[in-house]
């Protein structure tokens, strides 16, 4: 029982955490690709 929860911690505490990482990051990422789409088209529409 004792090696299932180390486990457990040892595994589950960083998936937890990669999963918020990717979460966040993923939003964050994505309003970036829209802002450099923007920022293209913009500027060949000025050229």
């Amino acid at each position: 029982m004792d090696e299932i929860i180390t486990l457990i911690q040892n595994v589950g505490f960083p998936i937890a955490i990669t999963v918020y990482l990717l979460v966040v990051f993923g939003a964050k990422i994505d309003r970036l690709s829209d802002a450099v789409e923007k920022l293209a088209n913009l500027i060949e529409s000025k050229v």
